[in-house]
C-alpha cells in the first residue's frame, strides 16, 4: 500500500446518527480527487465516539463504496476488543487493520511489543501499527517497531509524531517493504524525502487533490512538492490543532463534501471560524 490515504470522516446527521448515504458520497468525493486508499474508523473518523457495532458498519459501508484499498482502524484499549474489531473489519472486506497503541493505562515497550504480536498472530488481514502520541500520550519507539517489523503479518505503520527525526529513525530500522506512512500533513514532503511510502492525514479529507499532488509530484519534481507541502501547513494546523474535527467538517461542507456534523461532545464551529477556514482552503486550491 502506498500513496495518499484519507482517514475518512464519519458523517453524522444533526441528531448524531451515522449518515450512511453521506458516507458513501464522501468516499466517492475523495476518490474522485485523487485519494489512493481510505482509512475509516481512525482518530479523524471520531472512532472513539462510536460503538463497536457502528465501527464495524462504517467499515463495511466504506469497503462497499471504495474502489481502492481500505485500511480500517480497529484498535481499542484492550486486546480482546481489538482482536474482535479486527475480525469484523476483515469480514467487512478491509484490506488491512490500523491498530492504535493501547491507551488509557501506561504500558512499556515490551508490553507493547507482545500486544502487537498477539494482534498480528490472530488477525486474518495485515496489521499496521499506529502511533499517535498527541491523543494516547505514548509513542512506539523505533526499537519496538524494528522488532515488530519482522513479524510476517505486520506490514507497516502510521507515525503521527510529527517529528521527522523520529520518522527517519523508523525508516532506517525497517525493511523497504514495510509500508511507512506519515500522519501529519505539515511534514508530508519532508517525510517523503525521508523515505515515506505516503501519508494518512486529516488534510486529505479537505483538500485531497493538493495532498495527492504532493505525493504524485515528489519523485520527479521534489522542489515543487516541498513548496506545495509547505503551503499546506497553516491549513493543516487549523483543522488539526486549532479547530480540530469540527473545523475540518465545516470546511469540508463548505467545499461541497457531504462530511456531516461532529458527534457530541464536539460542537460545530461558528460562522467566523468557517470564513477563516474557507480563506485558508482557497489559498491552497489556487496552487493545484
Amino acid at each position: 500500500m502506498h500513496g495518499t490515504g484519507a482517514p475518512v470522516v464519519t458523517p453524522f446527521d444533526e441528531s448524531g446518527a451515522v449518515d450512511e448515504a453521506a458516507l458513501r458520497e464522501t468516499v466517492e468525493w475523495q476518490e474522485a480527487r485523487g485519494i489512493d486508499f481510505l482509512v475509516p474508523c481512525g482518530s479523524t473518523s471520531e472512532a472513539p465516539l462510536m460503538t463497536p457495532d457502528e465501527r464495524a458498519r462504517v467499515t463495511e459501508v466504506v469497503c462497499d463504496a471504495a474502489s481502492g484499498p481500505v485500511l480500517a482502524g480497529t484498535g481499542h484499549a484492550g486486546l480482546a476488543a481489538t482482536k474482535d474489531q479486527t475480525e469484523r473489519a476483515s469480514k467487512a472486506g478491509a484490506d488491512g487493520a490500523l491498530v492504535v497503541t493501547p491507551f488509557y493505562f501506561d504500558h512499556g515497550p515490551e508490553t507493547m511489543r507482545r500486544y502487537y504480536e498477539a494482534v498480528a498472530d490472530a488477525s486474518p488481514i495485515p496489521v499496521y501499527l499506529y502511533s499517535v502520541p498527541v491523543f494516547t500520550d505514548v509513542a512506539l519507539d523505533p526499537d519496538t517497531v524494528e522488532s515488530l517489523a519482522t513479524h510476517s503479518n505486520v506490514h507497516g505503520m502510521k507515525d503521527s509524531s510529527g517529528d521527522i527525526g523520529t520518522f527517519q529513525r523508523l525508516r532506517d530500522r525497517t525493511p523497504d517493504d514495510f509500508d511507512l506512512f506519515v500522519g501529519s500533513g505539515s511534514v508530508y514532503a519532508p517525510a517523503l524525502d525521508a523515505g515515506a511510502d505516503g501519508s494518512i492525514t486529516s488534510l486529505a479529507n479537505l483538500v485531497p487533490e493538493a495532498a495527492s499532488e504532493v505525493y504524485e509530484t515528489h519523485a520527479e519534481y521534489g522542489a515543487e512538492a516541498r513548496e506545495l507541502s509547505a503551503a499546506l501547513v497553516e491549513l493543516n494546523v487549523a483543522v488539526t490543532e486549532t479547530y480540530g474535527i469540527p473545523g475540518l467538517k465545516a470546511a469540508m461542507r463548505d467545499r461541497g463534501a457531504p462530511a456531516g456534523y461532529p458527534r457530541s461532545p464536539f460542537e460545530d464551529v461558528d460562522d467566523e471560524t468557517r470564513e477563516q477556514l474557507t480563506e485558508l482552503v482557497d489559498d491552497v486550491l489556487v496552487l493545484v
